[in-house]
């Protein structure tokens, strides 16, 4: 039995169905993400967590902790950078990004 994911199905996973996930590492850290489609935050106040969410973009800061992301379409760009301004693998202190596609429940 395959479940039917058309346009009827208007949940926030049926509409957003990819997740990112930014983890912290413990150093205040920068991160903008852009995607080819709709973009929303998991969290009940984006801007007391400090980011900024457009339709298609997100920007913030995250020093400890998770948050996620839920959007539509491909991923366009990700960009982390550390506390000094290094970017991604070259520092050790960037928060780590998980990109899942077609996520139902998270």
């Amino acid at each position: 039995m395959t479940r039917d994911t058309s346009e009827s199905d208007t949940s926030e996973a049926g509409r957003l169905p990819n997740l990112v996930t930014i983890v912290g590492r413990g150093v205040p850290s920068n991160f903008e993400i852009s995607v080819a489609g709709e973009l929303e935050m998991l969290a009940d106040d984006p801007f007391e967590e400090g980011t900024v969410v457009t339709k298609s973009a997100v920007e913030g800061s995250i020093d400890t902790g998770v948050q996620r992301f839920r959007f539509s379409g491909e991923l366009a760009n990700i960009s982390v950078v550390d506390w000094n301004g290094v970017e991604g693998a070259a520092s050790p202190s960037t928060p780590t990004v998980h990109v899942n596609y077609g996520v139902q429940n998270q």
